[in-house]
């Protein structure tokens, strides 16, 4: 894929330039980053994780084939040109199915990645570094990194079969903690070692060579480790630059590769601009997006309650906590407290568990609701400085309109213009809007 390559070749020239990835599979952040990418130019990164987009459905419903026909659809919609558009997969392994036995699960795992291979994604992360039934806890980097290799022969096999070429980018290492989030409260963070990072490399690239992929090497293009940011429920772990210097000198000096870094969300500006410079030149990016979309959603129900009488508004936020309340899977294990705590957690936790139910048909219908009650609603200005501040602003210079859609897009943007301006060394602009 040559995109990636190139930043990749760009970063070694140029120590500032790197490129984001979307995470996320929900329909308005696509359309924000779609739109957004579109204004500033150059490619768009969009990656889908193993637990949204699988063989089975995931919890969005969608295979990797059904992700591919969205995203590149709603690319269509947006007037954004396809040969800019990037997929990639995320956590791609044996993840979603650690209860079942280490075959069992790689079997599934293999026919991941031929989905996703076979459907056009192009940018491969192979992670096999959680344990399955019956798996030594934690696994060795040797264990790992066969997996991966065994993945990788399985990706190779099914692009030259379907696309007859030899050009996708390969992604391996994971961060600790796991994907999405701490599951529990936060304490001192441990940055990747060096000594950990050249490990995983060999193990990877002995495994490889042991699957005859030697010649794919250069194709792997970063490496996941943990430069020391995380987030959970209520706090974020900034990044430390002299924390990672050790760290950062790993790839400094390595021609085709660089760092990925998961779980930046919520990062200062500053710290995310500091990790790119620091090598870690692929950032991901997806519970704060949805976090964004879910702020635009509360300040405009708020709104709509202040300008429609109580029986007519959309209940929006009465309706979500009831679903989640019916249906706790998607929350339970990772809020901890007393109710009062837990209540707080679901619509305001730094790790978003509310994204996995916007495509409830209950949830999507207030939404739904919501948005025609403030298309028919002339919204005051005093009332969108109250609530949505940022783009009270943006309306009152003439760049959005005062409509919901307008609103919550430009929300969410608020979120990439940080990316874009840590990956292209730009000051950001909080009055560019999209």
């Amino acid at each position: 894929m040559k995109h990636l390559t190139e930043i990749v070749e760009r970063h070694k020239r140029n120590a500032q330039c790197g490129i984001y990835a979307v995470c996320s599979a929900h329909p308005l952040v696509l359309e924000a980053a779609l739109r957004f990418a579109r204004q500033t130019g150059g490619p768009l990164l969009v990656e889908a994780t193993s637990n949204q987009v699988d063989q089975f459905g995931g919890y969005t419903g969608m295979t990797p084939q059904d992700f591919h026909d969205f995203i590149f659809r709603l690319a269509q919609e947006q007037n954004f040109p396809a040969g800019q558009l990037i997929i990639g997969g995320d956590h791609l392994g044996p993840n979603r199915w650690q209860d079942q036995p280490a075959e069992v699960a790689m079997g599934h795992a293999e026919e991941l990645i031929r989905q996703y291979v076979a459907a056009g994604f192009s940018k491969i992360h192979l992670d096999c570094s959680m344990s399955c039934a019956g798996d030594p806890v934690p696994l060795t980097d040797e264990i790992v990194a066969g997996r991966a290799a065994r993945l990788a022969k399985i990706a190779e096999e099914t692009h030259q079969a379907c696309a007859h070429k030899t050009d996708l980018v390969y992604v391996i290492g994971t961060e600790v903690p796991v994907p999405g989030g701490a599951h529990e409260a936060l304490g001192e963070l441990a940055v990747t070692t060096p000594q950990a990072a050249h490990k995983t490399l060999e193990a990877h690239r002995r495994a490889f060579a042991r699957e005859g992929l030697e010649a794919i090497w250069p194709r792997i293009i970063a490496l996941v480790v943990q430069p020391g940011v995380e987030f959970d429920n209520t706090q974020v772990i900034d990044y430390v630059p002299e924390k990672a210097q050790a760290l950062s000198q790993v790839v400094a000096d390595l021609d085709t590769l660089i760092f990925e870094a998961h779980s930046t969300d919520y990062q200062t500006p500053q710290a995310l601009a500091r990790l790119v410079n620091d090598h870690f030149a692929i950032l991901k990016v997806g519970p704060a997006l949805t976090f964004a979309l879910r702020e635009a959603l509360f300040a405009l129900a708020a709104i709509e309650e202040e300008l429609l009488p109580a029986r007519a508004c959309s209940g929006l936020r009465a309706v979500l906590e009831e679903v989640m309340l019916e249906k706790p899977g998607y929350w339970q294990s990772h809020y901890a407290g007393d109710g009062h705590a837990r209540r707080l957690a679901r619509g305001y936790s730094y790790s978003d568990r509310v994204r996995y139910y916007w495509p409830d048909k209950e949830i999507d219908a207030a939404l739904a609701r919501l948005v025609s009650h403030l298309t028919h609603e002339t919204i005051p200005l005093p009332l969108l400085s109250q609530y949505l501040p940022t783009q009270y602003v943006r309306v009152r210079e003439g760049q959005i309109t005062a409509t919901p859609k307008d609103l919550i897009i430009d929300h969410i943007q608020d979120v990439l213009r940080q990316y874009h301006a840590a990956c292209c060394g730009d000051p950001i602009n909080h009055s560019q809007s999209a």
